[in-house]
């Protein structure tokens, strides 16, 4: 399996790594860390060194309930950032999570490779035409509502059957607008409570039956912290635990905030499963 990002192959039958590089002030982990322009820098060489293969840079917090900006201020927290990214690492392959179709154009026409859009095309009506244009692989997410509304819409006849339900509908409005690197992400988290979030990676192995490279993100959230009673300053652990269960059930992807710990567990399920 692999997808086309800028004119390369990236193969994902061995699992890959995206390294999370949060632009807002109020993101649940890091919010507030990487703004700074000098910072940002630092954390996206680490990340490179300590193997990711993506970088996903985002402007907008999509945390339960988080403020609601304007596309005019995710522009403006979001594009010096990845000229200047681009500018110092050139072969990088960023990741821009927007679920804004024009924030998506200017990302790609800066340099980006990859558009992931926590809504899939549901939060704007130009998004998946626009990525279809770009030709770029799109990562696209399970999520009801919007990060305002989303914790209150937890509500399913059937969890795992309204989700592959979901993706069929999402990937073939895609497949109508040209989409052809598509990539799912079930949104752990995203208008699901902690039972659901488990139940949903009890299951992940269901989602093979869709035939896309499935991303997984669930580095310190709080269904490990508030499982383990701590914070998500005390979540690696946990999360490096369920990282692991998502590999063996098929996860090509893990979007995480420490890759170095993410790399060890692909290369310890890699070896496992070899």
């Amino acid at each position: 399996m692999t997808i086309n990002c800028k004119g390369k192959l990236i193969d994902l039958s061995t699992p890959k790594v995206m390294g999370i590089l949060n632009l807002t002030p109020d993101s649940f982990f890091d919010g507030g860390k990487f703004q700074d322009q000098t910072a940002s820098l630092k954390q996206v060489e680490r990340m490179l060194n300590e193997g990711a293969t993506f970088i996903d840079v985002g402007a907008y917090s999509s945390r339960p309930k988080a403020e609601h900006v304007s596309e005019a201020e995710e522009l403006k927290r979001l594009l010096p950032v990845l000229e200047v990214i681009l500018e110092e690492f050139s072969e990088v392959l960023i990741s821009v999570d927007t679920f804004r179709s024009k924030v998506a154009k200017a990302a790609i026409e800066v340099g980006a490779a990859l558009i992931n859009d926590i809504s899939a095309g549901q939060m704007d009506p130009q998004m998946m035409a626009m990525v279809g244009n770009l030709k770029v692989p799109y990562i696209m997410m399970h999520m009801r509502g919007t990060p305002q509304t989303m914790q209150n819409l937890t509500q399913y006849d059937d969890l795992i059957k309204d989700m592959l339900f979901y993706f069929s509908e999402r990937l073939a409005e895609a497949r109508s607008h040209g989409i052809t690197n598509p990539i799912i992400d079930p949104g752990f988290g995203f208008a699901k409570t902690r039972e659901q979030n488990f139940e949903l990676l009890d299951h992940l192995e269901l989602f093979k039956i869709i035939e896309h490279p499935l991303l997984v993100g669930v580095s310190r959230k709080s269904m490990i912290y508030k499982t383990l009673d701590t914070t998500a300053e005390h979540a690696l652990n946990g999360t490096s635990i369920l990282n692991t269960v998502a590999l063996q059930k098929g996860a090509s992807i893990l979007r995480v905030h420490d890759v170095k710990e993410a790399v060890e567990c692909v290369k310890l399920v890699t070896a496992l499963h070899s």
